[in-house]
């Protein structure tokens, strides 16, 4: 059955496949036990629903996940979330590290986990794979991206993305010609004469649309589209990743294009960007608009009642369904589903990331004999710059917040990285405790 993008593109001979398998280290504690693309977001999202919604929206139906670490809940999620019809031919399946008889190792990078699933690769029709990352948010129309492939007849093409010089540091940067045909990558550039060497033409701004004046460079957004031809090829080595390895090789050889996107985009692989990601959800106008309807981020329906709010004072705050909040005072915060907030206690630029249950009243009087605080936020607390993950028991009484702290502390009951507070999946902060 063909598939037509937003654009008239037909998307019907392209693949998607998401890695979705990395530790997520720079994430920890939020990977501790869940994998990277599972972490939630914006209240009643996960990290992975959009990409895939991207796909979606892009008219792209069939989509791989790559995973490997700490998947269970990532399968669950994509099992409960995504369901096709049987004659769409569409599928969000999940690829799993897996050894072999062939091969005991696990994934050793992006390139190594699609060459490890080539088998399944070459079991599918298509002429062109879509590989994008699990842990960014931006909106996305792929078939500009695949209409852009095809008219260029490149190899491979690459999303980038228009940065200031503030930025170039941590970004791998690329050099395109008039044609738009990528000539030089190079990774992280912080020497000011490399940076310098690296600087998109200006007289490129008006051809390629780009607003405002002063100094660009194109990132690349570790978004690309192969031939299929041509992922086979490259990937006829040991090399282990993309970025690293692929992509600067490839620009030497094969006809390497750029796509430049313009809109929001932001890596979320670290605590400090996942944390202001999601308070910038609470301003007036977000940078990125979970409302925009054009091209909606999909989820799992969770059939869960409306929050009820007894009282509470909020203000720019995401509450999520299913909350109970008495009382309390919310400003800059997101609430996560289910959350139960006592009287009296103040939330400040805190993500609470919800529950997964709602705790019976047998199990509240029991944890309440052994001095332990229910599910949720108790009562009179302060909390600022603050994640508290899922199922976590806050009790009454307590103030959290980094001031005069350490960037990365270590706690048995908590941690802190980037300068944010972060209390773990169940974790346990007793009465009346100062953190």
């Amino acid at each position: 059955m063909s598939q037509t993008g937003r654009q008239g593109i037909n998307t019907s001979n392209t693949l998607s496949v998401i890695m979705g398998g990395g530790q997520g280290t720079r994430l920890f504690p939020l990977t501790k036990e869940r994998a990277k693309p599972a972490v939630p977001l914006a209240g009643k999202y996960r990290l992975v629903d959009v990409p895939i919604s991207n796909c979606i929206n892009s008219s792209l139906r069939r989509i791989y996940l790559l995973t490997q670490f700490n998947s269970a809940s990532l399968h669950k999620h994509i099992a409960q979330s995504y369901k096709f019809d049987h004659f769409s031919g569409g599928f969000v399946e999940i690829l799993a590290a897996e050894q072999t008889f062939a091969d005991t190792s696990w994934y050793q990078g992006t390139a190594d986990a699609v060459r490890k699933n080539k088998i399944h690769f070459q079991n599918n029709n298509w002429d062109y794979m879509l590989i994008l990352s699990g842990d960014q948010l931006y909106r996305m129309d792929f078939s500009l991206i695949i209409e852009g492939h095809i008219k260029t007849n490149a190899d491979i093409t690459i999303a980038t993305i228009p940065v200031r010089r503030n930025e170039v540091p941590g970004l791998g940067i690329m050099q395109i010609d008039p044609d738009q045909r990528i000539n030089r990558f190079v990774e992280k550039p912080t020497d000011p004469a490399v940076q310098d060497s690296l600087k998109l033409d200006p007289a490129l701004y008006e051809k390629l649309e780009i607003m405002g004046g002063g100094e660009f460079f194109l990132a690349s957004m570790g978004i690309y589209v192969f031939k299929r031809e041509t992922i086979f090829r490259v990937l006829e080595n040991d090399q282990k990743d993309f970025g690293k390895h692929i992509i600067p090789q490839a620009i030497k050889d094969l006809r390497v294009y750029s796509h430049v996107f313009q809109g929001y985009w932001e890596d979320i692989g670290t605590i400090r960007a996942f944390f202001e990601a999601n308070l910038d959800l609470t301003s007036e106008l977000p940078r990125f608009d979970f409302f925009d309807m054009s091209a909606p981020i999909f989820s799992r329906p969770r059939f869960l009642p409306g929050s009820k709010i007894n009282g509470a004072t909020i203000d720019h705050a995401v509450i999520s369904d299913g909350c109970i909040l008495n009382y309390a005072t919310i400003s800059n915060s997101i609430v996560g589903l289910r959350c139960i907030v006592e009287a009296g206690t103040v939330l400040n630029r805190t993500i609470l990331l919800g529950s997964d249950y709602y705790e019976t009243e047998e199990s509240i009087l029991e944890h309440a004999a052994a001095g332990t605080p229910r599910v949720g936020v108790g009562a009179n607390c302060r909390i600022e710059n603050t994640i508290v993950d899922k199922n976590a028991r806050i009790g009454n009484n307590v103030v959290i917040s980094p001031a005069g702290k350490p960037d990365k502390v270590d706690h048995p009951n908590y941690y802190i990285r980037d300068g944010v507070v972060i209390i773990p999946k169940s974790g346990v902060i007793p009465h009346g405790m100062v953190i």
